[in-house]
């Protein structure tokens, strides 16, 4: 869920300056409205960017599922006390609010990357910034996009080995101890690959990117951005 995906929907076709530019307004807006009324407008905003980009809800939130316990955790964890009553729901509620946000926000993140080809948001980061510094940046977000979905798949393949081999009846600190370790052991391989196919493919820092043109799509999306932006300041 966390690749491109080809298609042809509306958020397909948007210019990806201004995608990035609704994805950060979209992020100070929560910031700025973290009340319950709040949260429900951008839930219906997260959705309705979802449904017009083809990006299945709860498909993209069993990807972040690794990360899902920690967002529970936390509020949690704020909510438990060393005494009577235990457990204190005022103060858990301020954490779950934040953590809720952060869900909305992987969501419309995710709509962007099924949309976006990684050329696309490289040359769209180095027209933000410009210079070395938005070079190194566009190059440093393509890494991470082409190279995160590999490292996923990796530890799903270890998991499915290790249940094969009955390794679900393991303790769970063994078998985080298999997990994490084997991960690791796979981030290097790939990492060495990776450095080793940069070399041989002569990367380079100025690549030729696709051109960047916004059309009449975009205008609607980038006032979507700037009501954004007013709801979060007034």
């Amino acid at each position: 869920m966390i690749t491109y995906a080809a298609g042809d929907t509306l958020v397909h076709r948007l210019d990806p300056r201004t995608k990035l530019f609704v994805q950060a307004t979209v992020a100070v807006a929560a910031f700025a409205h973290t009340t319950p009324r709040g949260l429900v407008v951008l839930t219906a905003f997260a959705v309705s960017v979802c449904w017009l980009a083809a990006t299945p809800l709860l498909a993209s939130l069993r990807t972040y599922r690794a990360f899902l316990p920690f967002l529970v955790a936390g509020p949690l964890v704020e909510g438990v006390t060393l005494g009577a009553p235990w457990f204190v729901p005022a103060d858990a509620a301020t954490p779950a609010l934040a953590s809720y946000r952060v869900v909305l926000l992987l969501l419309v993140s995710t709509a962007y990357i099924r949309t976006t080809r990684v050329r696309e948001s490289r040359a769209a980061i180095q027209w933000l910034v410009p210079g070395r510094p938005g070079v190194v940046l566009g190059a440093g977000v393509g890494f991470v996009l082409r190279f995160l979905p590999l490292l996923r798949d990796d530890l799903s393949s270890i998991r499915a080995a290790m249940d094969a081999r009955l390794g679900s009846e393991r303790s769970l600190r063994e078998r985080i101890r298999l997990v994490g370790v084997t991960g690791l052991r796979r981030v290097f391989v790939r990492a060495d690959r990776f450095a080793l196919a940069l070399q041989a493919r002569c990367f380079a820092w100025n690549p030729t990117l696709p051109p960047l043109s916004a059309t009449w799509r975009d205008a609607p999306a980038a006032l979507v951005g700037v009501a954004l932006v007013a709801w979060a300041v007034l």
